[in-house]
């Protein structure tokens, strides 16, 4: 009887659990993705082209020492503006101010040997001076003037050979400066400190020592002046810039800031991992953008020549996403999306420009549009919005 039951039941339980899943399945809400209706620009320019990339300033460097050696001063912090041969760091510099002072005392030491022989020579000059009188009159012979222009010619050649041992140790105390000189760190140029990389006391070395306990990098300046944009083009649409082309800038931090640029150089090489091509751009008054830091997502539009506002026919209202646009037995429609709801929208359609399209009715300025989302959205459906 209690296996009857049991049997009896599987049905039951399987027709339940259809109906809690599809309950579930019902009560998810679709995920979208939505975009701002733009503002007309009659006159305005087409959009080309649109991209994505990040800030990359221009000048940049992560500073090292040139040799290696125990950080004793760290002079700097993140967000430090330096100058152009501000001192940044200090090295142990004992053994090498112990080097230069050996060089100096050989420095001096011939400096010193030189004035000895040349009072030897001054003395040596006298005396030959008089075994050639006495020669001349036959009173001495000629072996007594030939050991007196010995004595005199030897520390004549003494002389130079003090002179080129203290050329040599001058040589020998430029290099010990230099070593000196090595152990402080300088900003190479202008800009801000974005990382500091060593702390007093720790060992640093221009090639990785191994270990993990040798830093290579005292720290990473910028030069916020030489800000830039670098963006990712599909090498099928890189036909479509060109040096000197007018951009549309946004960072992803300030979407509602528009910054006007300029492409700069088109890198002559692609990827062919991913098919793309590299362009940079610059930005005209870039003291302007403050706010501009190395790394923020950005996202272009390349922009094409001024166009004039059309003589006949009606105005737009404002552009839109081409992925924004449905269509339903030919009639035109977009979804809005109100308080977390979805609107439907009819449209009347204008021209093409590049991505978008113009909206002479049925839209405005601001609305958000879903323009990724599910086939079957229906007027009224609750959504979820994608961040």
């Amino acid at each position: 009887m209690g296996k009857r039951i049991f049997y009896a039941s599987i049905p039951v339980l399987i027709f339940a659990g259809i109906v809690g899943a599809a309950y579930a399945f019902r009560s998810q809400k679709p995920i979208v993705e939505v975009a701002a209706a733009a503002k007309a620009d009659p006159g305005g320019r087409q959009t080309l082209l649109n991209a994505s990339g990040y800030v990359t300033p221009r000048r940049r460097a992560t500073i090292a020492a040139k040799i290696t050696g125990r950080v004793t001063g760290v002079f700097f912090d993140e967000g430090t503006r330096v100058a152009q041969g501000q001192l940044l760091a200090t090295l142990d510099d004992s053994d090498a101010k112990r080097a230069l002072d050996s060089a100096k005392a050989d420095r001096d030491a011939a400096r010193a040997a030189i004035a000895d022989l040349e009072v030897q020579l001054k003395n040596a000059q006298i005396a030959l001076h008089r075994a050639e009188q006495l020669q001349k009159a036959g009173v001495q012979t000629q072996e007594a003037l030939d050991n007196a222009t010995t004595n005199a010619d030897s520390l004549k050649a003494k002389i130079e050979l003090a002179k080129q041992q203290v050329a040599a140790a001058e040589s020998r105390i430029a290099v010990a400066q230099q070593a000196v000189d090595n152990c402080t760190i300088r900003a190479p140029f202008s800009g801000i400190v974005v990382s500091k990389d060593a702390q007093v006391g720790e060992m640093v070395s221009p090639i990785s020592a191994g270990g993990g306990f040798t830093r290579t990098g005292i720290a990473t300046i910028v030069d916020m002046h030489s800000n830039e944009f670098e963006v990712d083009v599909n090498e099928s649409y890189i036909a479509r810039v060109e040096p000197g082309q007018d951009v549309k800038a946004v960072l992803d931090a300030y979407p509602d800031r528009d910054i006007p640029s300029k492409v700069r150089t088109v890198i002559p090489s692609a990827d062919r991992q991913k098919a793309t091509v590299k362009v940079r751009i610059s930005i005209p008054n870039l003291e302007k953008y403050n706010f501009i830091l190395p790394d923020m997502g950005v996202k272009v539009s390349f922009e094409g020549p001024p166009q004039a506002a059309p003589a006949k026919g009606p105005e737009a209202l404002s552009y839109v996403p081409k992925g924004a646009i449905r269509t339903d037995g030919g009639t035109s429609f977009v979804f809005l999306v109100k308080d977390g709801r979805v609107e439907r929208r009819a449209v009347s359609v204008g021209l093409d420009r590049g991505t978008d399209v113009a909206i002479l009715a049925g839209v405005t300025p601001g609305d958000s549009l879903v323009v990724k989302g599910p086939e079957n959205l229906r007027d009224g459906d609750k959504v979820e919005i994608r961040q």
